[in-house]
């Protein structure tokens, strides 16, 4: 039997682990600026000023602009180098960062964020290939990437509670200048601590297929965010019909070229496809009332944003115990039943998150939902990209790597933008049956539009309308929060069964580690101790499905 373990000049020292540390720094702040605005947007709201659609796109237009240019600029690092690439983003990071805590229109704010989410998504890949490059050894390698996706959670469970702290002393702007000191380190850092790579041999980069990519999501995008507004229109079905047209032209771009932003093969691989679909359904569940608790806390719950951050530690400690457990059980169970499992256990959490009522006494059973909810969804954060990276072969696991930390990144974004439309459909339609009669048209178009709108409208009214309006945009707020536990908990169900019948096939990781590791030596994978033997898991059960079909 090969082994993995590199001679001893190989093998990473005090300068490379000091090099990771630098590394996960903003690994951890590019998840932690999902959720670190969700604190806030209620006094931006408030603020700014914005209509229910510019609310959600500057709550989520990070993320998609992420998604959008993550092969892109893993690309470009190719040829650019990776710790040239890190250090752009980082200055990309600070400067944008600057530019949305100083925003002064609700159209600034969007496209600072849309700078904010390009420059992370320079940041990431970077990362992730100067950790493969820094660690020869197979076993430290695992543990240096097991880190980096321990990281990336740590990120979405504390930007909540970070927004909290600042957000209890200062203006809601002070939650995007936190990115500024932690990308300060590696912008300083990484001359000195990490080395400094480029594939000698890249291939083209395809700028139609950036163009066609875009192209294809935002109008989709566009009208989901729409329909939350004005219902569905010729104009919304318009825009979804080009989205699909455009995508088709995208698939068949990608089978045509010799080097595609996107390998179309790799869908042929069940295991594969299976695993980009856990993870962007599991992180559409999980988002999509992540999003929400944090505003429920302020809105229904009447708490201070410290207070709130601190109900959110719950979460927090949900993920990492979640993710803490899943090596251990995927040991002896085959992940797809260790993901169903976590799956069946977030429906408590969805059912807590319904339970909640619209005042303080449901602050408990929501810090508690998010929770167990973070807590059964944890395994496919663990294992998914190790799933995809395993099942795809040896020369596509870059390919296979990108390809699902931007599943990952736009199941995270589309949680939001689907639930949160649907949360503002249910909240306008509320509101609009439950305002009091007899107020201006204007404080009721503005109670109509947010929570933020309503109770700025209500400081012009008479004390008794103006409580009136107040609580029926809270309680019209908390009937959008439980219908999005609903539809996230529809979506949970649906990720099981994909796991269930997608992944089956793929042993546990104890079961098939030690001819895993003779037949893929190489193959690096998932979080936990036994991440490379995650990934040399699911190619054997691949090459097993593959074998059976033949």
């Amino acid at each position: 039997m090969s082994s993995n373990t590199a001679p001893a000049e190989l093998r990473a020292g005090p300068r490379e682990w000091f090099g990771l540390l630098v590394l996960l720094l903003p690994v951890t702040l590019m998840t932690a600026d999902l959720g670190v605005l969700w604190l806030a947007t209620p006094y931006l709201a408030a603020d700014l000023q914005p209509t229910s659609s510019q609310l959600l796109w500057t709550t989520d237009i990070y993320g998609f602009m992420t998604v959008a240019f993550l092969v892109v600029m893993g690309t470009l690092g190719d040829r650019l180098g990776r710790r040239r690439l890190l250090i752009l983003g980082s200055i990309g990071v600070i400067l944008s960062s600057l530019l949305a805590a100083y925003a002064t229109s609700p159209e600034m704010l969007i496209v600072a964020r849309g700078l904010l989410g390009v420059a992370g998504a320079a940041v990431l890949p970077s990362t992730l290939s100067l950790i493969s490059h820094m660690f020869a050894d197979a076993k430290q390698r695992a543990t240096a990437i097991a880190m980096w996706v321990t990281s990336l959670s740590v990120g979405i469970a504390i930007g909540p509670v970070i927004g909290g702290v600042l957000l209890d002393f200062w203006w809601w702007g002070s939650v995007f200048l936190m990115g500024v000191p932690v990308m300060l380190v590696p912008l300083l850092a990484a001359p000195v601590l990490l080395p400094e790579y480029r594939d000698p041999n890249p291939g083209r980069l395809d700028f139609a297929s950036v163009v066609l990519f875009l192209a294809a999501m935002l109008p989709i995008v566009y009208a989901v965010k729409k329909f939350a507004e004005y219902g569905w229109s010729a104009v919304n079905l318009a825009a979804i019909l080009v989205g699909v047209v455009l995508a088709v032209v995208f698939v068949r771009r990608q089978n045509s070229l010799e080097t595609p932003l996107l390998d179309m093969r790799l869908f042929r691989i069940r295991a594969f496809t299976g695993a980009l679909l856990t993870l962007l359904f599991g992180m559409m569940a999980l988002n999509g009332v992540e999003y929400l608790v944090p505003q429920y806390l302020l809105v229904a719950g009447g708490l201070t944003p410290l207070a709130a951050g601190l109900w959110l530690l719950p979460g927090a400690a949900g993920l990492i115990v979640g993710s803490q457990l899943t090596p251990v059980l995927a040991k002896r169970i085959r992940p797809a039943y260790v993901i169903a499992a976590g799956l069946l256990v977030t429906l408590a959490g969805f059912a807590l998150t319904v339970a909640a009522d619209g005042d303080r006494d449901g602050v408990v059973p929501a810090s508690i939902g998010l929770a167990v909810i973070m807590f059964g969804v944890a395994p496919i954060s663990v294992l998914g990209t190790a799933l995809a990276v395993g099942s795809a072969p040896p020369e596509k696991a870059g390919a296979a790597a990108a390809t699902g930390q931007t599943a990952y990144d736009l199941g995270l974004a589309l949680g939001i933008a689907v639930t949160g439309s649907v949360a503002v459909a249910v909240y306008r339609d509320e509101v609009a049956d439950s305002a009091p009669a007899g107020i201006p048209a204007e404080a009721a178009e503005a109670a109509r539009d947010t929570v933020g709108g309503a109770t700025a409208a209500a400081e012009s009214l008479p004390a008794e309308q103006a409580g009136q309006l107040v609580a029926a945009a809270r309680d019209a707020f908390t009937a959008g929060y439980h219908m999005t536990a609903w539809v996230s908990a529809g979506l949970a169900v649906l990720t099981a069964l994909v796991a269930l019948t997608l992944l089956r096939k793929i042993p546990a990781i104890g079961a098939e580690a030690a001819e895993a590791a003779e037949a893929a030596p190489e193959a690096t994978g998932a979080p936990g101790d036994t991440a490379g033997q995650t990934g040399d898991a699911a190619a054997a059960g691949a090459r097993e499905e593959t074998a059976t079909r033949a």
